[in-house]
């Protein structure tokens, strides 16, 4: 899981350097700004972000990294700060998406932890499990927002990529509706988790970089860059531990023979 877990580790570094840049929570941890020492907060998330990023990236501590990064993620940006998101726009479906892509970095962490915390191979099991079914809802909602904003999504394509905008932002969000059907249901699951770590780097090449290139001064797509290099490692991590899963049940399949 060592190439998986970099890039998820170098991910959630590169949002916490953005946090320290700007001095503020990272557009996915919605913050009040009238919260009590709301600054102070967003450079002490944004420090955690740093040093359980690097912790992940490092073997010998990959596993409280991944944990502390499963626990923020879940109780604290998915819960406890986005909860609130969707209480007041229960309606707007970028509430969720929105929401999926804190869940998917709280994903790769559980999965990561499972993988390294040297844990009952049964419990283990269960939590890289528990992951990717969380990562594969993610998928979804990923997908289905291309659908729900392709007035937003189309003018992302680059216009020179035949045979149009919208061809392409169509393709890519029934991809990931499959990829995440796949990952939920198990049928060619590491397959659909390969290929989407494959689509979400091409968006780092034809979409967010060349937008980066164009525009170096938004924020915005600086913060769009960092998570979708995260996202490209919760992906391939989802396929490490698909390919560990298969490993196991071939042998277990070979004992099972003898």
């Amino acid at each position: 899981m060592a190439c998986g877990r970099y890039v998820y580790g170098l991910g959630v570094m590169a949002l916490g350097l953005l946090c320290l840049a700007w001095g503020a929570f990272d557009p996915g941890q919605p913050v009040p700004m009238h919260f009590p020492g709301r600054a102070v907060l967003a450079h002490v998330s944004a420090v955690f972000m740093l040093v359980a990023g690097a912790a992940v990236a490092w073997r010998r501590t990959a596993a409280w990294g991944a944990a502390a990064l499963a626990a923020y993620y879940t109780l604290i940006v998915v819960v406890l700060m986005n909860g609130r998101v969707v209480l007041a726009h229960d309606a707007e479906f970028v509430t969720y998406s929105d929401l999926a892509e804190q869940l998917a970095i709280a994903a790769g962490g559980l999965i990561v932890f499972a993988a390294s915390a040297g844990i009952d191979a049964a419990l283990a099991a269960r939590l890289a499990r528990s992951g990717r079914l969380a990562f594969g809802l993610c998928a979804l909602l990923f997908g289905g927002a291309h659908f729900f904003y392709m007035n937003l999504t189309a003018p992302l394509v680059p216009r020179w990529l035949p045979p149009s905008q919208v061809f392409w932002a169509c393709a890519t969000g029934a991809g990931q509706i499959a990829a995440g059907v796949a990952i939920l249901t198990g049928v060619r699951s590491r397959l659909a988790a390969i290929l989407l770590t494959a689509m979400y780097v091409s968006f780092a090449l034809l979409v967010w970089g060349p937008l980066l290139r164009a525009d170096p001064s938004r924020h915005w797509i600086w913060s769009e860059n960092a998570l979708n290099l995260a996202l490209i490692g919760v992906a391939w991590v989802v396929a490490d531990s698909l390919a560990g899963r298969g490993a196991a049940i071939e042998g277990a399949r070979q004992l099972n023979g003898s």
